[in-house]
């Protein structure tokens, strides 16, 4: 039976003891925990990311890190339409409302005529692009990237895209350089814009959200991603009417983890045949090769 809630830095280290590749989710793997897998050649992550990596430590120890680029991008993109479906149209708040009796009749507001904003126009920036197009939206993107080009896409600046957007999604990596989504960017969204995140929780300011939520500075926020996984039973984001919160969903469909799987597992054989892995993040020395058998 698959392994179910989080596993303590003891019994994931147990689990690398021995091993000389390792495919892994989203549980943080620590430099101490690389140390003491001597055997230990290669990390694969099965998803986009790989901040759960300690990636210097891997490097010092000869470990190389891949991860899994463009597996999961429709269903990111997905997910956040599904998203902003569920804000605009109450459906998480209907749904319980009907099971308990009730017969919720609210007025909901419709996609068409909206103006998307995205930030960030990678893989998943760009198939959420073109779901808003095709629904009728006005799509705004900030990025650094600005291809490929698309005629119906504006490509603004980041003050400018909070500005524009009745729906600003979050498509981007962290910066390094604090959230992107701070006190002074919630300020220039319209009162009635819904923030949007399926990316990074350390993207966004989760105590500016909240405030700037309750203020009434902007109308809401529908999150897949927070700074703090799982989300502590006692977190200021549980039971908030306006903020929706997601268990970290937006990759988890069956076809995503399939190519996940299957592209991870190919990084592994290529690192243990002494071959270089098409989606290497880092470059350490490779450690010598030993024999290893295929299952």
């Amino acid at each position: 039976m698959p392994h179910s809630g989080p596993r303590s830095e003891a019994e994931r280290s147990d689990l690398l003891a021995g091993a000389v590749g390792a495919i892994i989710a989203s549980e943080p793997i620590t430099e101490n925990m690389i140390a003491t897998a001597g055997n230990l050649k290669v990390i694969a992550r099965s998803g986009v990311g790989y901040d759960s990596v300690d990636l210097q430590a891997a490097t010092k120890h000869q470990v190389a890190v891949c991860s899994t680029p463009g597996v999961n991008h429709h269903a990111v993109a997905e997910l956040a339409l599904g998203l902003m479906l569920s804000m605009a149209r109450q459906i998480h708040r209907v749904i319980p409302e009907v099971a308990a009796g009730n017969w919720p009749r609210a007025a909901g507001t419709e996609l068409r005529g909206k103006t998307l904003g995205i930030i960030g126009y990678g893989p998943s920036g760009q198939a959420l692009a073109a779901l808003g197009l095709a629904l009728g939206m006005q799509v705004v993107v900030h990025t650094s990237h600005p291809q490929p080009p698309v005629s119906a896409v504006s490509f603004q600046d980041l003050q400018a895209t909070a500005q524009a957007a009745d729906y600003l999604s979050l498509h981007s990596r962290p910066t390094g350089a604090g959230p992107l989504v701070d006190a002074l960017l919630l300020s220039q969204m319209k009162p009635s814009a819904v923030l949007i995140n399926t990316a990074r929780g350390s993207l966004v300011d989760e105590s500016a959200l909240l405030e700037a939520v309750n203020n009434g500075v902007i109308a809401g926020a529908a999150l897949d991603v927070i700074n703090e996984e799982p989300l502590p039973a006692s977190h200021p984001l549980r039971g908030q009417e306006r903020i929706l919160v997601f268990s970290h969903l937006a990759g988890q469909t069956l076809e995503a983890r399939q190519r996940a799987g299957m592209m991870a597992a190919e990084s592994v054989i290529a690192v243990l045949e002494g071959r270089k892995p098409v989606h290497q993040v880092n470059q350490p020395s490779p450690k010598p090769t030993t024999q290893w058998s295929q299952l």
